[in-house]
């Protein structure tokens, strides 16, 4: 142990010895301290101040220390927040943004969430200044796509969040359970794609034009499962998007004969016919893809952060399935 540090309330004591202990450890509690911009909730957590940079909250803001994620909703966890900045994990079946369909989102979610209008879930308490913030949008995830996401917490912010995302310096990984095995371990997908605005799918175009947009995506094989005495095999996946389209990745599985399982718009087994969809290798209430990893340079302190989430639930259990199934066979 460091021999200079000591607890965050020692440490608020003897900076403010006219303070109450008990008045202290409330501040502290309710987020009002913040040592190099970074501010602690834990009382008795060992800190060693760096040249004076303990301070009490007021006005100025610094970084929410986040020991574990915050689950805000049933579907939302708030993974980091500061000034410019948050990073949420999403749950499957969540917009990221709303949408005519329904209000509730991703965005609207953590905009009620630092307003302090969420009820039914643990309290979570913020500094004040923190409940000012407005999130905005800066990229996005299907529905039924679960992961890691960004947020702006305001206007400059994410105009240089958004240039990172269309320079492609931010990056994407992606896990997700395909149908069928890859011709190589790892390779690259180059595709011109056209989104048809009324089937809500990307078409692959035979080649470039002015409505197709270039998109590139690069895989590598994690892990493979042959199933039964077919010798079906589905396939774990990693995916590093360079380029990010909407349903890049269902679209450009599915037509190099690799759709996602799960998938209801792009694995064609869900639109043949009854008997057809009999030999669904495996079932998956929703497309088997997870926004896994997420780095990128701080808006506004230029420094590369990267934030990773295990795959969910009802991925692991798939997994589990897999395995099981491919044990059988063997």
């Amino acid at each position: 142990m460091n021999p200079n540090s000591q607890t965050l309330l020692d440490l608020v004591l003897a900076k403010f010895p006219d303070t109450p202990r008990k008045r202290a450890k409330e501040w502290i509690l309710a987020g009002r301290f913040s040592i190099a911009g970074t501010v602690i909730r834990k009382p008795n957590q060992l800190v060693t101040e760096q040249a004076g940079t303990l301070e009490l909250q007021g006005r100025r803001l610094g970084t929410l220390a986040l020991d574990e994620e915050w689950r805000i909703h049933p579907r939302l966890s708030l993974i980091y927040l500061d000034v410019s900045l948050a990073i949420v994990n999403k749950a499957a079946g969540l917009l990221s943004v709303p949408a005519p369909i329904t209000d509730v989102s991703a965005l609207s979610i953590l905009t009620d969430f630092l307003a302090g209008k969420l009820r039914g879930l643990e309290r979570r308490h913020l500094p004040a200044a923190f409940r000012q913030l407005e999130p905005l949008p800066v990229h996005r995830l299907d529905q039924f796509t679960t992961g890691v996401l960004c947020l702006a917490m305001n206007p400059s912010a994410r105009a240089a969040l958004i240039e990172q995302f269309a320079a492609h310096t931010a990056s994407r990984q992606y896990v997700a359970f395909v149908d069928g095995r890859p011709k190589t371990p790892q390779g690259t997908w180059r595709h011109w794609l056209r989104f048809d605005d009324e089937t809500l799918r990307q078409r692959v175009a035979a080649q470039p034009d002015a409505e197709a947009l270039e998109s590139i995506t690069h895989y590598e094989v994690l892990d493979e499962f042959v199933l039964g005495k077919t010798g079906r095999v589905i396939s774990k996946l990693r995916f590093k998007l360079e380029t990010g389209r909407t349903h890049q990745i269902r679209a450009q599985a599915a037509y190099v004969g690799l759709p996602l399982i799960g998938d209801r718009t792009y694995h064609p087994l869900y639109h043949a016919s009854k008997r057809e969809r009999a030999v669904v290798p495996i079932e998956c209430e929703r497309q088997a893809l997870h926004a896994e990893i997420l780095e990128l340079a701080h808006p506004v302190t230029g420094q590369r952060r990267q934030w990773s989430v295990p795959i969910p639930a009802d991925l692991q259990q798939l997994e589990r399935a897999l395995r099981q199934s491919a044990a059988i066979s063997r």
